[in-house]
């Protein structure tokens, strides 16, 4: 029976090496070493494993069996300690991968920015590719490498994501500035009744994440308008002269004021999400620590 304990890296070294060159003489050549050294391993090897693994043939060593059911393992296990090894001695500047997201409206505006400033800043070598949320295929493009990172909220992520909360948000209602005067200090009711857009990025209907909570009041929310992003938002409330909710760190804009509520709304959470398929590489390793770094309030993992 092998004796495990006796094993020594440098002697997987010379496994592997004798496995891939089938010659002692090269395999002292790409180890930097010498060839009575490599005997000298090639014998403590022998007396671990209790067999020959290497035959003299008419051009150098022949594997055994034994050395031939080895190999794979062999692999396997330098490569693991050569990622160890990266991983103590990783450096973003040398990074020149590319990397997946995939951003909501919103999160373009409010997180890619400071973000992407950091990853050029730290990795300029490194190539983003942003893409538009889609979370009806969100699953599948994570699983299929296609998506690297998921910029969202929590109710669009699959169940079976890793993710990281950034940090808690509110809507916050708001006008245009020639006509807030006219909706400031209106009842909840009132606030209801008066015309209204929403933004439904992923579905279009005259629906928004406000209509739960003034439906549990008693209201209806008079909505006349849905748009597909928030970009549009502010040139559209001050045309129309409407109201509408947005996210607070959509805010400031020179075209709006907010609204002061009776009571405000409840927050919500802002996430990152990521395949678990992905957790182990460095460069998401990096750029999720650089998230955490930008959200200076505590974040989780879940």
């Amino acid at each position: 029976m092998a004796d495990i304990s006796k094993l020594e890296i440098k002697q997987l070294r010379v496994l592997a090496a004798l496995l891939q060159l089938h010659s002692l003489t090269k395999a002292a050549a790409k180890l930097g070493i010498t060839q009575q050294a490599v005997s000298e391993q090639l014998k403590k090897l022998r007396d671990i494993f209790q067999d020959r693994l290497f035959i003299r043939g008419s051009h150098g060593v022949v594997p055994t069996p034994k050395a031939q059911e080895l190999a794979p393992k062999i692999q396997q296990i330098l490569m693991a300690i050569g990622e160890l090894t990266e991983l103590a001695e990783f450096d973003p500047q040398r990074l020149n991968g590319v990397y997946k997201i995939s951003a909501s409206d919103y999160a373009m505006r409010v997180i890619l920015p400071s973000l992407l400033v950091q990853i050029r800043q730290h990795a300029p070598h490194l190539k983003i590719i942003i893409r538009r949320f889609e979370s009806d295929n969100l699953t599948q493009l994570m699983a299929n490498g296609e998506i690297d990172l998921a910029l969202t909220f929590p109710a669009f992520i699959p169940i079976t994501c890793p993710s990281m909360l950034l940090y808690e948000e509110r809507h916050v209602c708001v006008a245009a500035k020639a006509v807030a005067s006219e909706y400031q200090g209106l009842s909840l009711k009132e606030i209801a009744a008066a015309p209204q857009l929403v933004i439904s990025p992923s579905r279009a209907s005259l629906k928004g994440s406000a209509d739960e909570w003034f439906a549990a009041k008693g209201f209806q929310r008079n909505i006349i308008m849905s748009l597909p992003s928030f970009s549009a938002a502010p040139d559209c409330i001050e045309a129309m002269g409407v109201l509408a909710f947005l996210p607070s760190r959509m805010l400031p804009n020179d075209k709006l004021v907010e609204i002061a509520l009776p009571e405000p709304l409840p927050s919500f959470e802002v996430v990152a999400a990521w395949h678990q398929r992905s957790s182990q590489t460095q460069t998401h390793q990096w750029i999720t620590g650089l998230l955490g770094e930008l959200y200076s309030q505590k974040h989780s993992q879940k």
